[in-house]
């Protein structure tokens, strides 16, 4: 078995190489950085020291509290990492080809599919099933289904977000603009951007990469009545309304954001942070960091996403991250005993109120919007009423990575944003063709 596990995960590691691993960036978490004393993936014996590995510095101290009454419950020691979101999936890559991966670990919606379907995740279906401390009923189906392949349960949902508009106070003070309260379309969206944009440079309305999808520009294709994969599970770029959705948004590139190459460079969370921008749309995984962010948590605060104007719908994405193990651990029971751990109601409840994220056990996100009064983000639970799933599919990366490029084109002024979308209708449709 283990010969056939390493033989797995030695393909897996050519179809990972076959793509570049650079996922959501800022749209899956911050990072960087590693706490943990060492790699020593699969350390964990039986009834030994976990290792546990995150990419999200933001979410450290919370998971950590966690972690210690885990220990205290039931003995068993772990040891957290936080490693960056790049060297974070190279880690798993060598991992997988090398036996030497963390015990439990984060999974995202790019990678799962993959992972789950090559023995590289510990199969965890009959112990959920069996399980007294779950109720899986309160869990978003879409986040179940997301981790579950061919029958198997390879990972339970950590959490989910949603998307909102970040203002800088400031900014609409100076202008004697009212602030953002969830009643506007995009079109007035726009028209508050560009008149919070400066001749000078000093000064801009908005701010999005051509990777912040989920968190921006996949909302406005959604809210103005496209998509990003259509019902017949084939690139929806090709319908009129993406295409007038992204025009849409290449306005707003070319009229109210700094250059392309500035927010490439500088990350538009840093600009954003830095006073020289009016607004930016954000997950809700980034509170946490936002929080300990000096001047965002002086000047900053949260409006729900702007509407369309003819139908009156406020859509967010949304996604989640699963706790997933190694298929290789020493310590598979004390693996599970984690992620069960989790998953369990109080947990995600704990992690709600510490701050760590919005909860994926339904009700008790509550407890997050109340976890600071630094802003208010009952926004972001607001959003819930109206969201869609992060478009993925068997192998999401290789028509995502390549979709970010073509749009890097227009970003740049490079090619108009209708010669993008027919670029990427193509891309996705042979790709998502040679998935089948």
């Amino acid at each position: 078995m283990k010969k056939r596990n390493k033989f797995l995960a030695l393909a897996l590691c050519g179809a990972l190489a076959a793509t570049s691993l650079t996922g959501c960036g800022g749209s899956a978490g911050g990072g960087g950085g590693d706490n943990g004393g060492g790699s020593n993936g699969g350390g964990g014996n039986a009834g030994g020291k976990l290792t546990v590995a995150i990419w999200d510095n933001g979410q450290q101290p919370g998971l950590q509290k966690i972690l210690d009454d885990f220990t205290a419950a039931t003995g068993i020691q772990t040891q957290l990492q936080v490693i960056e979101w790049n060297s974070y999936w190279t880690l798993l890559e060598a991992g997988a080809s090398g036996g030497d991966m963390p015990d439990v670990f984060w999974m995202h919606s790019n990678e799962a599919v993959r992972y789950m379907s090559n023995g590289i995740l510990l199969d965890i279906t009959d112990k959920v099933n069996s399980s007294d401390k779950l109720e899986l009923d309160k869990f978003p189906q879409a986040l179940k289904d997301m981790y579950t392949y061919e029958g198997k349960i390879y990972a339970l949902p950590k959490d989910m977000d949603t998307v909102a508009i970040w203002y800088n106070k400031d900014m609409f003070d100076a202008a004697g603009i009212p602030y953002p309260d969830g009643s506007w379309t995009w079109d007035e969206f726009y028209d508050i951007a560009k008149q919070l944009t400066k001749d000078d440079g000093s000064q801009y309305g908005f701010c999005a990469n051509p990777s912040n999808e989920q968190d921006t520009w996949m909302n406005i294709v959604y809210t103005l009545g496209g998509s990003v994969i259509n019902e017949e599970g084939k690139s929806g770029f090709d319908d009129p309304k993406t295409i007038a959705a992204m025009e849409f948004v290449d306005k707003l590139v070319k009229d109210t954001m700094p250059p392309a190459s500035t927010m490439s460079e500088t990350g538009t969370d840093v600009l954003f942070g830095s006073g020289k921008i009016g607004m930016i749309s954000q997950g809700s995984w980034m509170v946490a960091a936002f929080k300990d962010n000096e001047y965002i948590a002086q000047h900053a605060d949260v409006a729900r996403l702007p509407k369309d104007p003819e139908t009156g719908r406020s859509i967010s994405l949304y996604n989640g991250l699963g706790w997933s193990a190694s298929a290789g651990t020493k310590n598979p029971d004390g693996a599970y005993q984690l992620i069960e751990w989790f998953a369990t109601k109080d947990m995600q409840q704990k992690q709600a109120e510490l701050g760590v994220t919005m909860a994926a056990y339904e009700g008790v996100s509550d407890a997050w919007v109340n976890n600071t009064d630094l802003f208010n983000l009952q926004p972001y639970l607001d959003a819930m009423d109206d969201i869609v799933f992060r478009p993925c599919t068997k192998s999401t990366l290789a028509w995502w990575n390549p979709m970010v490029e073509e749009l890097k084109k227009p970003w740049n002024g490079e090619e108009d944003m209708a010669t993008a979308c027919a670029n990427i209708t193509q891309i996705m449709n042979e790709k998502i063709a040679e998935e089948k």
